[in-house]
């Protein structure tokens, strides 16, 4: 009587392993995909965000002010 094992809870322990890869494959490509969507609205709102400070600063300078090098 001792010798016998039940195999339902090792079919299901496979299947829970395989479910848990997938969550963990799908969130690294959330990640991956959130982080390059980020890079890119970083890269290209840097420059606008600095102008936009600028513009609100105390003294008010112009736009030609701001974006002169001197």
């Amino acid at each position: 009587m001792a010798s016998t094992i039940s195999l339902k809870a090792k079919g299901n322990s496979s299947k829970k392993k395989v479910e848990d890869r997938s969550v963990i494959d799908s969130v690294k490509e959330w990640t991956t995909w959130g982080m390059k969507k980020t890079k890119v609205i970083a890269h290209y709102g840097f420059i606008p965000l600095i102008i936009i400070i600028g513009m609100n600063s105390d003294p008010k300078p112009q736009l030609s002010q701001l974006l002169s090098p001197v």
